[in-house]
């Protein structure tokens, strides 16, 4: 697979880059947990992504590049979940987001084509059809009750503490309903996500003149396999992003992180029109071999006892 990938972006010219595994800085996103270390005194943090040190290289030389690393989440172990994982991210300037989908579905159709998971069917959907679709909810104008309600009219139980926070309750909705309706053994992307959710994403204007986030992400059934951005350029947007996500892990009696100064000065000098995405390398192998826990596909992966 690895072997694959690298001759895929040699063949396209994508140049492979490595970055720090450690930083300074860690995510502000409050759904993420960096690990923390020290070293002379001073904190630093296993990175969640190569992310930003990869787009301090795009400002620095513009040209396409790609990444295979090691990542790092404090979260969750469970049957998609380690805390140590092997992650694809690349970047593509001059690709709007539909391009680089474009670019993910070629590479995945290469590396399954020798394999029994089929890719005849990559469906696509934006993030309204599949709630219109699987939940019977627009998402863009849905309020917290109404999710409240479509959880209680198809059984799914509320967890504690989603209240009337519209995303969570979004979030929720996808890993419960929607995802485990749509095709186990199809390949579906699923785009244009509510504006409130863009993270790192630039927002566009879509066909029914909704202001949408221009991310998207690709699952095999309901198991997640990437995540990719039209990219923001703008210094001052994304700085105000980092200051909400800081905000909201303090509301979840989180400690707010120190914000990555070194990208933000980066889209300050100038990132250029590109597009990015980061693939779960250990997920598609799982596909691959027909594995049901990422542990199987692991030389020594993490266990609970």
């Amino acid at each position: 697979m690895l072997k694959n990938i690298r001759a895929f972006f040699d063949e396209q010219g994508v140049l492979e880059v490595e970055t720090p595994l450690l930083s300074s800085s860690a995510t502000t996103d409050p759904n993420l947990q960096s690990f923390s270390t020290r070293f002379s005194g001073k904190s630093l943090y296993l990175n969640t992504s190569p992310e930003y040190d990869m787009k301090r290289l795009l400002v620095a030389y513009g040209e396409a590049i790609f990444q295979i690393c090691k990542a790092f989440r404090d979260e969750e172990l469970g049957p998609n979940h380690q805390p140590e994982f092997t992650m694809l991210e690349w970047y593509r300037p001059g690709f709007d987001m539909f391009q680089l989908m474009d670019e993910v579905e070629q590479l995945v159709r290469l590396l399954v084509s020798e394999d029994s998971v089929s890719t005849q069917t990559m469906q696509r959907l934006t993030y309204a059809q599949a709630f219109r679709q699987y939940a019977g909810i627009n998402p863009h104008t849905v309020t917290a009750n109404e999710c409240l309600q479509c959880a209680s009219d198809n059984n799914i139980e509320q967890p504690v503490g989603l209240d009337d926070d519209v995303d969570e309750w979004l979030d929720w909705l996808l890993t419960q309903l929607v995802l485990p309706s749509m095709p186990s053994d199809t390949f579906t992307f699923i785009y244009d996500y509510p504006q409130s959710q863009c993270a790192l994403a630039r927002l566009r204007t879509d066909e029914c003149g909704q202001q949408v986030a221009a991310r998207f992400e690709l699952f095999y059934g309901e198991r997640e396999i990437a995540n990719g951005f039209h990219e923001l350029q703008d210094a001052k947007e994304q700085r105000h992003r980092f200051e909400v996500e800081n905000a909201s892990r303090v509301n979840k009696g989180l400690k707010p992180m120190s914000i990555d100064e070194k990208v933000l000065a980066a889209l300050d000098h100038g990132l250029p029109d590109c597009s990015g995405v980061a693939l779960g390398l250990d997920r598609l192998l799982m596909l691959l071999t027909n594995s049901q826990e990422i542990q199987q596909v692991l030389a020594f992966g993490m266990t609970s006892k």
